[in-house]
């Protein structure tokens, strides 16, 4: 019998998928000489890390600056680095972990995946009211059962 946790047990974050509204591409910037801004598309996040998809082959940095912005978080200045690099033809997933992320916007990301798994709980349950006003994940929300009258 392995001690090896799966790989949902090794997560300290719960994440969430990128929703219809935010598959816009962000700029990465490399650190180190030479570094330049690359377009990426941003799959997944959690107040530990994100998951990107990139058209061209990663640079060989480990390490990476950004300004995340995304609706329902302020602009937010992040260090990280690279954990994976899986290639399928012409694209790249790479893994992200947060090396220095603000606490207030690592807090406010770890609030939106939690109300997002609350609401998918609630969805899969069927219960009438899946959609509660104060829902921290509602500025990032596509779900069909999205209250259209509760604040952004």
């Amino acid at each position: 019998m392995s001690d090896k946790k799966s790989g949902a047990e090794r997560r300290q974050h719960r994440r969430f998928s990128v929703v219809e509204g935010m598959v816009e591409p962000i700029s990465l910037e490399m650190d180190g000489a030479g570094a330049h801004d690359q377009p990426v598309i941003m799959t997944d996040l959690s107040a530990g890390g994100m998951s990107l998809l990139m058209f061209c082959a990663p640079p060989q940095a480990k390490n990476f600056s950004m300004v995340l912005a995304i609706p329902g978080l302020d602009k937010t200045e992040i260090e990280a680095s690279v954990v994976r690099v899986h290639q399928k033809g012409e694209t790249y997933s790479v893994g992200l972990r947060f090396a220095s992320i603000a606490k207030k916007a690592q807090e406010r990301i770890a609030a939106m995946a939690d109300d997002n798994a609350d609401c998918e709980t609630r969805l899969a349950l069927r219960l009438p009211e899946a959609c509660v006003p104060d829902c921290r994940f509602h500025s990032l929300c596509a779900k069909p059962a999205k209250a259209p009258h509760w604040k952004k």
